[in-house]
Parts: structure tokens; C-alpha cells; sequence
């Protein structure tokens, strides 16, 4: 393929593209067909489980695009597990669950739908769907996952079965779960071992067994926490409950910083044309 002659004509027409897809935050492709609705349903958006990673958090929200910005309708993330108790592992699979939980079941109970769709309250890691009631229907989202490449097993798919689970409504398969495969299809019981967090306690098992020096510098924090690899799954157990009984955010307790000493006050029209006066005279003073 030859280079392109960057002519006058070229650059006349250049078109430069969106900013969030310069620095490669937004797929614009995929979120046209994410929040496209039609004229029909006025007022009615579609609504989004937007599920993003970081080095030490999770972050899910159930947004809706609206002319003026998203509009964030609610929120979860992994770092307010440690109230339910979970306190290590906040980034894993099986955190990813509970954060997915935890979003579902917070919207559904500020959209009073949280009695009428309680989801799988036991976790089996069969497929699950949302079926509808007769009065209201299910509250639908459409899974988000940004610029992340959808593999086989990836965590992100975790946060949604976590959250349809949970009650919400969101279109999907099995093929994206890490028990899926083409040969033998879908196991459900290698799922709930990675949902109730039993691949990490069979890692530290053999670990323990194999080579000692690793296991403690690699999970120093669970010994610190007295955690040991027969409590991962009731850790999990618990915390599902927990986000059940009380869904509900927390207010930080961190003082709101007073920044209104460091904003500049503005001057008044008298203020500033005796500053005028005030600099004149001193330049010709100088004279």
C-alpha cells in the first residue's frame, strides 16, 4: 500500500477525530449502536452497564446518554467491598461478581424494582434470565465494556453475570463465560468455582504445599489476615448476603476541603478604576 501525498487538497479536508478517540478512551462505533435509540420512544434511553477496569478498582455504572452528557443513574465500586467483607483480591473474578451485584441490586432499589426482581439468590452458576413480571417489566442494560477486547473469560463478563443475577436484564450468552468452550460447551460448576473464588484457594493450596518463600511473599496480606484458603468461598458466601441486605452507598466521612480561600475575589468597577488611578500616579511619579 503506497503512502498518502499529504496535498493542499488533502489537508483542506482533513477531518480531525474526536478527542476521547485520538487518546483511544472511546469506541465511537460501538457507542453509536449503544445509546441509538428510536424516534418513537422519545425520552426513553437506553441504558448501559458500563463496566470499567483499573489497577486497583472496579468501577460499574448504569448510565443513560442523554443530550446534555450521560447521565449516571447509579454506581458501584470494588473498593466498597471491604464493607461487605471482602478486604483483599478487590480486582479478581470473584469481586468483579460482587461488584455487579452490588450495582444491580442498588438500581433496582432506586427504581422500586428491587422486590419485584430479587434475581438468583443462590449462586449456581447456571445461565439466568429475568423473566419478566406482569406489571412491571425488568429494568434492561446493554453491557459496556469500552475498548476492552472480549475474550473468553474475561472479568468483565463476571460484573455482568453478576449483575443479571442480581435482577437487571441485560442480553447475553454463555459463550464469553471461562467455562465455555467449543469442544465440550458450557459447564456451569467450573463458573461457580470461579464466581465463589475457589480458583484462587486451590492457587494458594498448592502454593502452600509447593513452594513456601512464594506463597507468603505472593499472598503475605491473607496471612497477615488470617485468611487461609478454606475461607475464600464463605468470604464470598457472606458478602453476596451482605450486598442483598443492605445495597445501599455509604457518604464519606473525608471533610469537604474549603477551596474558596484560594479562588481570587473579583474586583468591583470603584476597585478597579482606583487601581488605574492608583498606577498612573505611580508611573508618573516615577517621571
Amino acid at each position: 500500500m503506497g503512502t498518502v501525498k499529504k496535498t493542499k487538497q488533502y489537508s483542506k479536508r482533513y477531518q480531525v477525530k474526536f478527542r476521547r478517540r485520538r487518546s483511544g478512551k472511546t469506541d465511537y462505533y460501538a457507542r453509536q449502536r449503544l445509546i441509538t435509540q428510536d424516534k418513537r420512544k422519545f425520552n426513553a434511553p437506553k441504558y448501559r452497564l458500563v463496566v470499567r477496569f483499573t489497577n486497583r478498582d472496579i468501577i460499574a455504572q448504569v448510565v443513560a446518554a442523554r443530550l446534555a452528557g450521560d447521565e449516571v443513574v447509579a454506581v458501584a465500586h470494588a473498593h466498597e467491598l471491604p464493607r461487605y467483607g471482602v478486604k483483599l483480591g478487590l480486582t479478581n473474578f470473584a469481586s468483579a461478581y460482587c461488584v455487579g451485584l452490588l450495582v444491580a441490586r442498588r438500581v433496582l432499589k432506586k427504581m422500586g424494582l428491587d422486590e419485584t426482581y430479587a434475581g438468583a439468590e443462590e449462586v449456581t452458576g447456571e445461565m439466568f434470565e429475568v423473566e419478566p413480571d406482569e406489571d412491571k417489566r425488568p429494568f434492561r442494560a446493554l453491557l459496556d465494556i469500552g475498548i476492552v477486547t472480549a475474550t473468553t473469560g474475561h472479568k468483565v463478563f463476571a460484573v455482568m453475570k453478576g449483575a443479571v443475577d442480581g435482577g437487571l436484564d441485560v442480553p447475553h450468552n454463555e459463550k464469553r463465560f471461562p467455562a465455555y468452550t467449543k469442544e465440550e460447551g458450557f459447564d456451569p460448576e467450573i463458573l461457580k468455582s470461579h464466581i465463589m473464588g475457589e480458583h484462587v484457594a486451590e492457587y494458594m493450596e498448592l502454593l502452600a504445599d509447593e513452594d513456601e518463600d512464594r506463597y507468603k511473599e505472593q499472598f503475605g496480606r491473607y496471612i497477615k489476615e488470617g485468611i487461609t484458603h478454606e475461607d475464600i468461598a464463605e468470604i464470598y458466601e457472606n458478602a453476596h448476603t451482605a450486598i442483598r441486605e443492605n445495597p445501599d452507598p455509604v457518604k464519606s466521612d473525608k471533610p469537604v476541603p474549603d477551596r474558596s480561600k484560594y479562588k481570587q475575589k473579583k474586583a468591583t468597577p470603584e476597585e478597579r478604576k482606583a487601581n488605574i488611578s492608583k498606577r498612573i500616579t505611580e508611573l508618573l511619579s516615577t517621571e
